[in-house]
């Protein structure tokens, strides 16, 4: 693998899905772009104009909470006092050139690579699910005509009734006879 793929496949192991969007938080942008986090802070808070909403938002403590548990930190001394801001891939890039390092810049293209490699999974995946939804249409339809072809073909593939048997030896057709037998009379 090389340097460059390798770089790609780190930042692209920091990007967390929070809210719906794919972000990366503070503390590894500034670790990728070589720089203090809270010198990276310094710089989305000097310029709220290029830092709107849906390119950096601050985390809640409940989303903090949920990101310890996943990962299994520490929730002891020596971590950051502030909540993280996540950026999403608008955001690490503006923060590229708000830091104007040399390193920022440069690592800013990875960024977007494991951003728009990340983009295409998920729109290979949608394009996955869309097919195997339309197989399972296809075969739940060729369920109902197998069922059907079954339901025609079932009695043919019964044994046939048995014949009525011929009856053995001789026989006499006529009507029967009109005798009649008496009965003896009981006294009273």
């Amino acid at each position: 693998m090389s340097k460059k793929q390798d770089l790609v496949t780190t930042v692209d192991s920091v990007i967390r899905a929070i809210r719906g969007h794919k972000v990366i938080l503070d503390t590894d942008l500034a670790r990728i772009y070589g720089v203090a986090t809270k010198r990276l802070n310094e710089q989305v808070r000097r310029n709220p104009d290029r830092f709107p909403g849906d390119f950096v938002f601050q985390l809640t403590p409940q989303e903090l909470a949920a990101l310890r548990s996943q990962n299994a930190t520490s929730k002891g001394r020596g971590g950051s006092r502030y909540l993280p801001n996540a950026f999403t891939e608008h955001g690490a890039i503006m923060a590229a050139n708000v830091l104007n390092s040399g390193k920022a810049v440069e690592m800013s293209i990875f960024v977007v690579r494991a951003f728009v490699k990340m983009r295409e999974q998920l729109l290979s995946r949608a394009e996955l699910e869309a097919r195997l939804a339309q197989i399972e249409n296809v075969l739940l339809s060729h369920d109902d005509r197998i069922r059907d072809l079954y339901d025609k073909i079932r009695p043919l593939l019964l044994p046939p009734p048995d014949p009525p048997r011929k009856r053995i030896g001789f026989g006499v057709k006529e009507s029967r006879a009109g005798y009649k037998v008496r009965r003896p009379r009981t006294r009273r």
